[in-house]
């Protein structure tokens, strides 16, 4: 199955569906057009609430990489490399977090490497 959850984890189980889904994207195993499977069946394959899963399929839907609709599923509507920025630019949070940066401090960082360039 394309998407998996650790229990165990300190990382909630709707951001682990939707780091799922945004890794298959980045790694090219979901295209845009792809449908994504239904809320219930991730549910019951995971033994997890489907809100859950619902909660993140609408992160997904607020970052832009899928349309959400009643009746029509999930469908992928991002590009991969939107998908692994994405998925860079939560690693990078999740470091500067830990490292006890604020968010100004990681965005004026971010502002100079951008103006260094490559």
């Amino acid at each position: 199955m394309l998407i998996r959850v650790d229990t165990g984890s300190a990382v909630p189980l709707a951001e682990q569906v939707a780091a799922a889904v945004r890794r298959a994207l980045a790694e090219g195993a979901l295209c845009p057009g792809d449908r994504l499977p239904a809320a219930r069946e991730v549910a019951k394959l995971l033994e997890i609430n489907i809100h859950t899963v619902l909660r993140g399929y609408q992160q997904l839907r607020e970052e832009g990489l899928i349309d959400l609709r009643r009746g029509r599923g999930a469908i992928v509507v991002a590009a991969p490399a939107q998908a692994r920025l994405r998925e860079a630019a939560a690693q990078l949070v999740a470091a500067a977090r830990e490292a006890g940066f604020s968010q100004s401090r990681v965005v004026s960082l971010l502002r100079d490497c951008w103006k260094e360039g490559p």
